[in-house]
């Protein structure tokens, strides 16, 4: 059998055919370039809006047989001195700084409305004497003459009514003048116990207003013989703290000398607020190196204390309702835990509650974090071992 030749429609026929075909491919290879490409954007778009965090592990502190705490320091005894009576300044014999024993004066006000006002009361009370007088001899004189039955009974009562009458009008009189007297007294303002005057507010000549509600203190007379020092001890410590235990004073003005101090009392109650028991402490001042009002550190020696939990102090989140540390869990999930914070001491956080000590805590958290979020975690310093990175 001989070839036949292709004839010319035949030929167009295939090179249509050739054609459709390549224009299949093309679509085809563009429709899966293009799938690719949008599955690429969206992966990458998925991992930009997801949080990139530095997680660092919760760690313990360093063992240590002393506790460091914050001290107030208050005066053994402490009164603001305010006037009791009205008037004007007319001297003040003390001033910052002067030491002053029980009973000195400190200052004196003019009294001119409570002196006229005793002269006054001193008359009525002289009138009423004389009243009283006046009716114990009547009263007497009408007693005879009803034993002789030259008066009536009635009239005699009556008598000795007007007596006693007369007798509670004196009495009267009598306070009022002692009264008074005791209120022109309060012009003189004594010390109530030995001290050293913290405190000055007034001037000769100042007008002295009595028992206002705008009243200043003339004078604060503050014992310091001794002072008292109080701190916050954490719950975790407070079962050590025991009355007579000895603790170190350090101020800032004595970089080089240490004071003693000893536990004389403990509120022996934990405050909810702050996690913390209240303790005072006493401490000798012969010579006055130690200010009432003033910061110091105090140590206190404890024996076998558990070290506590910290967390960088960057880590803390503070919102409406409580404190709380974003902790990394598993799948890279946030969980925002409340915790119970102790002491800062600038770089380290203690916590006293809410944490079990092998958590990942968010280091510098974004304001955006929420429990459950989804992040890219960043491992930072162990800070401790036996902490390992969480997957």
């Amino acid at each position: 059998m001989s070839d036949t030749p292709a004839t010319p429609a035949f030929n167009m026929r295939r090179l249509g055919i050739i054609a459709g075909l390549i224009a299949v491919v093309v679509v085809a290879l563009g429709l899966a370039f293009r799938a690719k490409a949008y599955s690429d954007l969206k992966a990458d778009s998925s991992q930009n809006t997801t949080l990139t965090v530095l997680a660092v592990p919760v760690k313990r502190a360093t063992a240590n047989a002393a506790l460091v705490l914050p001290g107030n320091l208050q005066a053994l005894n402490a009164a603001a001195i305010y006037a009791q009576t009205s008037g004007y300044l007319r001297h003040w014999s003390v001033d910052i700084g002067d030491t002053v024993g029980r009973g000195q004066t400190l200052a004196t006000i003019d009294t001119p409305d409570v002196t006229q006002q005793l002269a006054q009361a001193r008359a009525d009370y002289q009138t009423a004497v004389a009243n009283l007088q006046l009716a114990q001899t009547t009263a007497a004189r009408w007693s005879a003459l009803l034993a002789k039955d030259a008066v009536s009974k009635q009239e005699s009562d009556e008598k000795r009514g007007d007596l006693g009458a007369k007798t509670a009008l004196a009495n009267a009189a009598r306070a009022n003048v002692r009264r008074l007297e005791a209120q022109r007294s309060f012009g003189f303002i004594h010390a109530p116990f030995d001290g050293v005057v913290t405190s000055r507010t007034t001037q000769i000549g100042a007008l002295i207003v009595a028992g206002s509600a705008g009243s200043t203190p003339l004078f604060t007379i503050s014992d310091v013989r001794r002072v008292r020092i109080y701190i916050h001890v954490p719950q975790g410590n407070s079962a050590q703290i025991h009355k007579g235990m000895h603790a170190a004073l350090a101020l800032p003005e004595y970089p080089a000398r240490s004071f003693d101090a000893v536990v004389t009392r403990m509120a022996d109650a934990v405050d909810p607020q702050s996690g913390s028991m209240l303790v005072e402490l006493q401490a000798d001042n012969f010579d006055r190196a130690l200010k009432p009002g003033a910061y110091a550190q105090v140590t206190l020696p404890l024996v076998g204390a558990t070290p506590a939990l910290q967390i960088p102090s960057s880590a803390l989140i503070s919102r409406g309702n409580g404190t709380y540390v974003a902790t990394v869990g598993a799948q890279n999930k946030i969980k925002l835990l409340p915790i119970k914070v102790g002491q800062d001491d600038g770089n380290n956080l203690e916590v006293l509650a809410g944490l079990r000590g092998d958590e990942h805590v968010v280091d510098t958290p974004p304001d955006a974090i929420a429990d459950g979020d989804t992040v890219h975690v960043t491992m930072g310093n162990a800070g401790a071992a036996g902490h390992h990175a969480q997957k």
